[in-house]
């Protein structure tokens, strides 16, 4: 037998593992602490009621002979991918249906679409700090990886190198710095992959938080992308579909690689290997995308961004470096006393039994920085930004 020796390059400990086993020990230590999670980037409030009712319309569907329905389409339904289509026209955005397929979120897909390329042939930009699925995925597959450094030099928004690549993972608005590239920023990307024949896969899991008129909520605004890149969507942040789990890619008709069509091949990929995702879950995504669906998200986005302002405000107030929070449910900040990441993070939680996320985890640039997510409750971020504002200088 010959395994995937490419396993072997995998850190030990997945970082959020490692968060929760450090968490499971101190509460183990400390049964009666009040900690406070503001660490993995899962949502806290409800559904928009519109999408859980659609939901469970669905389900009754199923149970009646008339509404029953058996397998669906591996690459989504076709009114779930007209839902789409017509949410990409809120931005200008004008697609083929054939060019979206429905999956049950971003990671997998992104996981999944590396299935187009050959293994360890190619080199792969991935950006420092970022999450860790891309480098991780880069290494399971035996590419080449060259790391973006993203600093506060640059505003964690690196621009394109010198040298040529095939494969780019961009992501913006970012997780983890929350940095998000403005039109001019992203049209140099989408230039440098046109000529060097590199494949952007884009991730934009978070577009729903951008508020700048200047920050583009697809990399299919931008003149040439067509031709450049993928896009990956996810109804996750935008919805709370964290538990659903519900989401869309978007390969187009014109990128293509030695004369082959990358949307063929992709639906070929999908419709060998992948069963294609739930009917009651893509009932969910329709009523998610609808004008009505997103006003009730968008109440939701909003409650998260009062948590942004809570962890922004005790920052300023302390003189500490950040970034994120405006256009990201995401706050990316310099850990304080020159602490480095890990130690920052056993710092927190033992003297305010609050959990981050060590930013680190996310690549070597990111050492002495540290993540707090948005998505706990106005009641508890309150709380625990108190308790961060007394113990730290």
């Amino acid at each position: 037998m010959k395994i995937n020796g490419n396993y072997q390059k995998l850190e030990e400990n997945y970082l959020f593992t490692e968060i929760a086993l450090r968490t499971k020990k101190f509460c183990a230590a400390n049964p009666d602490a009040p900690v406070i999670k503001l660490g993995i980037g899962d949502v806290t409030l409800p559904l928009p009621e519109i999408a859980a009712d659609a939901i469970i319309k669905a389900f009754e569907e199923l149970k009646h002979r008339e509404t029953f329905r058996g397998y669906g389409p591996e690459l989504g339904y076709g009114f779930t991918k007209a839902a789409v289509v017509d949410y990409y026209k809120n931005y200008g955005v004008e697609l083929a249906m054939d060019e979206v397929t429905i999956g049950d979120g971003i990671g997998s897909d992104i996981a999944n679409v590396t299935d187009l390329f050959e293994k360890g042939a190619n080199t792969v930009l991935v950006p420092d700090p970022v999450y860790p699925l891309y480098k991780a995925t880069s290494l399971m597959d035996g590419q080449k990886i060259v790391y973006l450094p993203c600093t506060a030099e640059n505003s964690f928004t690196p621009a394109p190198p010198d040298c040529p690549s095939d494969m780019v993972y961009l992501c913006s608005p970012n997780n983890p710095t929350g940095a998000t590239f403005d039109f001019e920023q992203l049209q140099q990307w989408v230039d440098y992959a046109n000529d060097c024949s590199a494949v952007i896969l884009y991730d934009n899991a978070y577009e729903r938080f951008i508020e700048e008129n200047d920050k583009p909520h697809s990399i299919f605004q931008i003149k040439g992308a067509e031709t450049c890149a993928i896009e990956f969507g996810s109804l996750s942040k935008t919805a709370g579909f964290t538990c659903v789990r519900s989401g869309y890619t978007v390969v187009p008709m014109g990128l293509k690689a030695n004369g082959i069509s990358l949307n063929r091949m992709w639906q070929q990929r999908q419709t060998t290997k992948y069963n294609g995702a739930p009917y009651p879950q893509q009932r969910g995504l329709v009523a998610a995308l609808s004008p009505e669906g997103m006003l009730q998200a968008d109440k939701n986005i909003a409650e998260y961004k009062k948590n942004s302002a809570l962890i922004a405000n005790v920052l300023q107030e302390k003189g500490i470096f950040y970034s994120g929070g405006t256009n990201s449910p995401y706050i990316w900040f310099r850990c304080s006393n020159g602490m480095n990441s890990w130690a920052f993070f056993d710092f927190l939680l033992n003297e305010a039994n609050v959990v981050g996320t060590p930013g680190v985890g996310f690549g070597a640039c990111g050492e002495n920085y540290f993540r707090l997510t948005t998505f706990n409750t106005y009641e508890n971020t309150e709380e625990a930004m108190e308790r961060i504002r007394l113990i730290i200088s």
